[in-house]
């Protein structure tokens, strides 16, 4: 039995699809359907029940799908292992991430672990919610970024981060001269503004409707976009205001282009955060780079920082060095007498 039929009939498990697990191992449809129905044969038994519609696994396919899965993941780690042990070319990590986590934030980690894990190298991918899921559940990927994480559908969620959302507005709003009398926004002062969001459907988007919701707030929605930088360039547009999560603001406000502004902190209203959190398949083998990862990214801001402080101090004590080594202004004024 060829380890490309088990790889088919696990894709074909995952998508709930015999065209896309066709697509995803460059094979037609019907030679996709064709390494079913051989490994049926060669089991004597029935795997998929195509007489239900949808079609649906029998429990000798459940059983037989479980397996496979740990027979191809293990055949990738062999691999990973002699190609690691041929070309040093170290591990790959092929991480799937939400368009909101920005490149410029995700390389200090990268080359935190590139240094950490010589020869290592992550391939990062930016794509929609949903295609995260989907290239996680499909070993496309190793690991996911992403908000608001649902942890079914086969999901393990470890927590990363959880960023403040704030208001984001134009410099000259009104807002600015509100904040500072309040020291922030109370949720209440968004009403009857227009407002800029995220697609409905978008994980995202249903926290921002409950928080509003939550504190009787009716806005106008204006535009709606699946990405956040639509968002923010319809909001320097001055189509209306948003709340995102402050992290993502940090260059228009660097460049005065926008402004952020928290919200208001009272025993009624509690903290609005966006949890960001690192998923990977359940039941997937992480292998010692992958782990590492994981633990540099827990890890966090702090690590990194501790980093830079390092290189200051250095820094800072090698020019004590050279100032100690250096004659002083006296010893020069007898020298030159």
């Amino acid at each position: 039995m060829h380890l490309e039929a088990l790889s088919i009939f696990c894709d074909i498990v995952r998508y709930r699809s015999f065209s896309r697990a066709a697509v995803a191992n460059s094979v037609s449809q019907s030679a996709a359907s064709q390494a079913v129905r051989h490994i049926e044969k060669r089991l004597s038994t029935q795997l998929i029940d195509r007489s239900k519609r949808p079609w649906q696994l029998t429990s000798e396919g459940e059983i037989f799908f479980k397996g496979c899965q740990e027979i191809i993941e293990r055949y990738h780690e062999l691999e990973e292992a002699v190609q690691r042990d041929q070309h040093r070319s170290g591990y790959a990590i092929r991480l799937a991430s939400i368009y909101s986590v920005p490149l410029h934030d995700l390389s200090s980690y990268v080359d935190r672990f590139q240094s950490s894990v010589p020869g290592a190298k992550v391939n990062i991918a930016y794509m929609h919610p949903d295609e995260v899921y989907a290239h996680i559940l499909s070993d496309q990927s190793d690991l996911g970024l992403i908000s608001f994480a649902n942890p079914g559908r086969g999901i393990t969620v470890i927590p990363w981060q959880n960023q403040e959302m704030a208001v984001a507005c134009l410099p000259n709003h009104p807002f600015a001269d509100l904040a500072q009398k309040q020291g922030g926004l109370y949720p209440q002062d968004l009403s009857r503004n227009s407002f800029v969001t995220f697609d409905r459907g978008l994980p995202v988007r249903r926290e921002i409707d409950r928080f509003l919701r939550k504190h009787e707030v009716d806005v106008t929605v204006v535009a709606e976009f699946d990405n956040i930088e639509n968002i923010k360039q319809a909001v320097e547009d001055g189509a209306g205001i948003a709340i995102l999560p402050s992290q993502t603001l940090r260059q228009e406000v660097q460049r005065h282009s926008l402004i952020t502004i928290p919200f208001c902190q009272t025993a009624n209203n509690d903290s609005f955060v966006r949890p960001l959190s690192i998923v990977h398949r359940r039941k997937r083998r992480l292998n010692p780079a992958i782990m590492e990862f994981i633990e540099l990214l827990r890890a966090g801001d702090k690590t990194i920082q501790s980093d830079q402080d390092r290189a200051v101090q250095v820094e800072a004590n090698h020019d004590r060095e050279i100032a100690a080594l250096a004659p002083s202004q006296e010893e020069s004024t007898e020298t030159a007498l």
